[in-house]
């Protein structure tokens, strides 16, 4: 892997000096001082991974969730002093990894902390250094020198939405936090059973849609619930170059939305899904078709929504898309 630091703005640097020098409480953060606090500090990325946290850490733990709010863009954030103050107090950071989230790794190199980082993306079958191995075989989490991840070409780097690899992530989370809190190891396996057996109910939910729907063609205007689609035993039929360009806030090319909008006037697309937190006038124009051919048409976002815990989401999507695919 070609490794790259990312660097903060100078101006942030110097912001978050005198955040280090004059603040006592993290952004995010459920505590009120958190150096006063005996509760293992947890900074994430997104509020999905901040959630998974907490399903695990429950009240041993603080989770500052850097993104939290569907209003923001994790790709193109730009991280405050306050966040900076976070990560510097982090006891465990978690990241998603593969070029997403590269500000907290900027942050965590000008911070300088020395805490372990889990990267999600590392627990992906489809990760690239895992060669294609299950990814229970647990890579390590990196304790020291984390540097950034650039984005992989041709790798969905959407990985929250794969049930298998959020198992294994909630693993590696349980096994750092059982790390820092070894008195509290009992309480900590029991929290991730229970998330992990509600990882498996989302499993069989999926494998209800395959037994029932396998092969059915849908159109994902991005890459984002790929991994749900797939686990569903679903056909994608989108065009690469239309998710692509969607994803990276380009215009599509003519050619291709002649092709997409080709795909729905074929009648075999059955459902169409776009991204709830970024769009563009080639989206606009597919969810129109899709809704003038009374094709059922879903929004899945990248972030949790307010009041929802991982499951409970995750739960959400897969029930809409059963009862879309049902129409």
């Amino acid at each position: 892997m070609i490794k790259n630091r990312l660097l903060v703005p100078a101006a942030l640097v110097a912001a978050s000096a005198l955040a280090l020098a004059g603040c006592s409480t993290a952004s995010g953060s459920p505590g009120s001082d958190a150096s006063e606090s005996d509760r293992v500090q947890v900074v994430a990325s997104t509020n999905v991974y901040g959630q998974i946290a907490e399903a695990i850490g429950g009240d041993l733990i603080d989770v500052t969730s850097i993104v939290a709010s569907t209003s923001q863009d994790p790709h193109s954030f730009e991280p405050s002093a306050q966040d900076q103050l976070a990560v510097s107090r982090a006891d465990l950071v978690i990241e998603n990894g593969g070029g997403y989230d590269a500000f907290i790794e900027a942050l965590i190199d000008s911070s300088g902390v020395d805490a372990p980082v889990v990267t999600a993306v590392e627990y992906s079958h489809d990760w690239p250094e895992n060669g294609g191995h299950d990814a229970s075989s647990e890579p390590e989490t990196d304790d020291h020198d984390h540097a950034g991840h650039d984005h992989v070409e041709g790798f969905n780097e959407h990985v929250w939405y794969d049930p298998h690899t959020v198992e294994h992530v909630a693993e590696a989370i349980a096994e750092q936090l059982t790390a820092l809190l070894p008195d509290d190891a009992d309480a900590i396996s029991t929290n991730l059973a229970d998330f992990t057996g509600g990882v498996a109910g989302i499993e069989d939910a999926l494998g209800q849609i395959e037994a029932s729907d396998a092969g059915a063609e849908v159109f994902v205007t991005e890459p984002v619930p790929g991994y749900l689609v797939a686990a569903a035993g679903l056909a994608n039929v989108t065009p690469d170059a239309f998710s692509e360009a969607v994803e990276e806030g380009q215009d599509v090319p003519p050619a291709t939305l002649l092709e997409a909008l080709g795909l729905l006037e074929s009648g075999g697309v059955r459902v169409v899904i776009t991204n709830a937190q970024t769009g563009g006038a080639e989206t606009t124009q597919v969810v129109d078709d899709a809704d003038g051919r009374g094709i059922p048409v879903l929004e899945f976002a990248e972030t949790l929504p307010e009041g929802q815990t991982y499951l409970s989401w995750m739960n959400e999507n897969v029930a809409a898309l059963a009862e879309a695919l049902a129409r």
